[in-house]
């Protein structure tokens, strides 16, 4: 659910929604979702200062909420 959650939100910022992808990296204690976006659209899913990475950061942790389990966004090259 939450991998669909990103995907959605990064489909609906980007240009070429086609190259979003999102990995999930299963750790003991929490999961990585590891989110790749072709890189002239890297700034669009960043923001200014940073503020649409902590706002979908926020979404992830309040999505996760009532599963118990911790999930961590990671933007990449």
């Amino acid at each position: 659910m939450e991998k669909d959650l990103i995907e959605y939100i990064a489909k609906s910022l980007v240009d070429d929604p086609s190259a979003v992808s999102v990995d999930v990296v299963e750790g003991e204690k929490n999961t990585v979702l590891e989110l790749r976006v072709a890189q002239p659209d890297i700034g669009k899913v960043i923001g200014k200062y940073g503020r649409i990475a902590k706002a979908m950061r926020t979404v992830l942790s309040a999505s996760s909420g009532k599963s118990g389990k911790r999930f961590a966004l990671e933007i990449l090259d």
